[in-house]
């Protein structure tokens, strides 16, 4: 039996790009100087933090 050569990238060849990308992204991601903070999210899904619901949730706690 003999392997055939596939044409495209092959498995090897994913984990050789997979290695040398990661370090890659960390050390532009660590260039870049300034961060930025996350937006909170103000959606009315999500329970807003007031001290009303501060103190509903303490007293909820056991």
């Amino acid at each position: 039996m003999s392997k055939t050569k596939e044409e495209g990238a092959t498995r090897r060849d994913f984990l050789k790009l997979a290695g040398t990308a990661a370090p890659a992204a960390v050390a532009a991601a660590s260039l870049t100087g300034q961060a930025e903070a996350a937006e909170l999210p103000t959606d009315d899904t999500r329970m807003q933090d007031t001290a009303h619901t501060r103190a509903y949730i303490e007293s909820t706690r056991f």
